[in-house]
């Protein structure tokens, strides 16, 4: 489940629709109802978010957003778009991760989302970031 208040337009989500998990693309929300608009890649419906969970971030998701992608020395990768980097210690190993935007530098120690990066690339760079 995601909190309604981390959910923006644009970001990206997986949706229990009857059952069937797919990954959609959150439209709007409506605070008072509680509930959020989500294009599912076949209707645009309306989730309780409940039936809304987290996107991993993994190498599949930066590449479908357009990074590219950089072996560096050892077994770390570094993911880059425009001047926006994100940087694994471990290529394939999500769960710590360095992400920095000009001098703006940030470390994380836990996995994150696929909408929690699309969240910092937003508040860091005031560019959203989308699927091309």
């Amino acid at each position: 489940m995601v909190k309604l208040n981390q959910l923006h337009t644009g970001d990206v989500v997986l949706v229990n629709d009857e059952g069937l998990m797919r990954e959609g693309v959150v439209l709007d929300k409506d605070l008072a109802e509680h509930m959020v608009q989500v294009d599912n890649g076949i209707q645009e419906f309306w989730y309780s978010p409940q039936d809304i969970y987290p996107v991993a971030l993994n190498e599949e998701q930066l590449i479908k957003f357009g990074f590219e992608k950089e072996i560096l020395d050892g077994n770390a990768a570094k993911y880059k778009k425009g001047a926006f980097r994100l940087a694994t210690p471990v290529a394939g190993d999500f769960s710590r991760l360095e992400i920095w935007y000009r001098e703006d530098k940030r470390h994380f120690n836990v996995p994150i989302a696929v909408h929690e990066l699309q969240n910092l690339h937003l508040s860091m760079t005031k560019v959203p970031l989308e699927k091309p």
